[in-house]
Order: C-alpha cells, then sequence, then structure tokens
C-alpha cells in the first residue's frame, strides 16, 4: 500500500480582468459572458488552493515543505498577479481570456516546473466563494 499524502496550501490575490472574445460583437460578448464583459473590467478576490501528493521523505517526513510551496506560489503567483488587470499587465493573458478555467490552467504551468516531478499537483482556483475550478481535473 502507498503512503501518499496530500499537502495544500491556500494563499489569495486581488485581481481584474474582463472576459471578452475581440473577434465577437460587443452584443455577441455580453450574450455569452455577461457583465463581464463590460469594457471597463471588473475585480475578484481569487483563493488559490495548492495541492501536492506524494510519498513523505524519509529524511523530513515532508511531502513539500509548505515554507518552500508558500514561498513559491508567492514568487510565481502572487508577485506576478496581485493587484494586476489580468488582460492588460500580464503577458499570460495578452492573448488569453483569462477566465477562471484558463487563469488555473496558467497558474499549473507556471508552478509545475519547480514541484518535485514524482510528485501530483493540482490547482483549484475560488473566483467567489460558490465558483471555483480545479486543474487539472
Amino acid at each position: 500500500m502507498s503512503n501518499k499524502v496530500a499537502v495544500y496550501r491556500r494563499e489569495r490575490f486581488n485581481a481584474a480582468h474582463r472576459l471578452f472574445n475581440p473577434t465577437w460583437s460587443e452584443e455577441e460578448n455580453f450574450n455569452v459572458f455577461g457583465k463581464c464583459s463590460y469594457p471597463n473590467y471588473h475585480g475578484h478576490n481569487y483563493e488559490l488552493e495548492v495541492k501536492v501528493t506524494g510519498e513523505p521523505a524519509a529524511d523530513t517526513g515532508f511531502v513539500m515543505d509548505m515554507k518552500l510551496l508558500s514561498d513559491l506560489i508567492r514568487r510565481e503567483i502572487t508577485e506576478r498577479f496581485d493587484h494586476r488587470n489580468l488582460n492588460l499587465d500580464t503577458v499570460e493573458f495578452r492573448d488569453v481570456n483569462p477566465t477562471a478555467e484558463n487563469i488555473a490552467i496558467v497558474i499549473y504551468n507556471l508552478l509545475r516546473p519547480h514541484i518535485d516531478a514524482d510528485k501530483e499537483m493540482q490547482v483549484r482556483l475560488f473566483e467567489t466563494p460558490r465558483n471555483f475550478v480545479e486543474y487539472p481535473a
């Protein structure tokens, strides 16, 4: 039997965005994205949860040092996205619609290279207390 354990780290960041497909008219965008398509943007207080799964190391008992995970999230995610307009201020969303789904994928791809390959990783992103996404699903 495997001794896999999942550890979780929660962090928060605040960011603005606009959901918008530039190939559609304003009316089409409003029909699909509603108020989220308004041209002057809107913001969220995102809650990010990063899950790392693996077997605890024999020498430390850690799956991953939570301080290192916290530092990684701060360096790669919070400093990059906190108090930013995702559409205008970040290269990651210059050509990608910053839906919660796409934000979660980008966050995963930014963090994954820094997590040991023998560990599984998952990102859960809460856009509101009732709406959240997970990647990979």
